[in-house]
């Protein structure tokens, strides 16, 4: 496999979401023929592994293969009748009390990926993605109102703290030394 076909698959499952063609390209420096060229290449070599590269319209992303969705599927179902753990529920009051948070906002609050625990809090409905912008493909994670309901409250500013709490991570994210940008590391050091 080629250079750029192991970069793209790193990429791909770093980012654990959709991108588009024209992001990877500006991610890499290369033009979008280069890309498809290398996305085929990976596409052809991940045929008889666990995981497939999937296309839909411009988005690019890596997921499971069909051939595996019944242990899968047994896996998801496990996730979601199992009680949240720790780092769940660290990640859930993280966008709970920001009222919204880009992946890379969580993830640098916690100090570790939190691509997988932000899927199992989407499957289980307690919070919902949105694009944050059209182009470049990025997300943020806010409260479901399934998850309102299921606290029992109307709104965010009912919770314990929540003006405090909120003002406190606003302040982490403002005042520290790296500023959050949705980069490939998610993490930008300011010059």
């Amino acid at each position: 496999m080629d250079n750029l076909a192991n970069q793209l698959e790193s990429i791909l499952f770093l980012k654990g979401e959709s991108v588009s063609m024209k992001w990877l390209a500006e991610t890499v420096g290369k033009n979008e023929e280069e890309i498809k060229v290398s996305l085929d290449i990976l596409s052809k070599n991940l045929e008889n592994r666990g995981i497939r590269l999937i296309r839909n319209g411009d988005g690019i992303a890596l997921a499971t293969a069909p051939e595996s969705a019944e242990i899968v599927r047994k896996i998801v179902e496990s996730e979601i009748n199992s009680d949240l753990s720790k780092a769940s529920l660290e990640t859930l009051s993280i966008i709970i009390y920001k009222g919204m948070a880009s992946r890379a906002e969580v993830d640098y609050i916690r100090g570790v990926n939190s691509s997988f625990i932000l899927r199992n809090l989407l499957v289980r409905g307690l919070v919902e993605r949105q694009a944050e912008r059209g182009e470049d493909r990025n997300y943020v994670y806010k409260p479901s109102l399934s998850l309102l309901e299921n606290l029992g409250i109307k709104s965010l500013e009912e919770l314990p703290d929540f003006s405090s709490v909120s003002e406190k991570l606003e302040e982490f994210l403002k005042t520290d030394t790296v500023k959050i940008d949705g980069n490939i590391a998610g993490i930008d050091i300011k010059q």
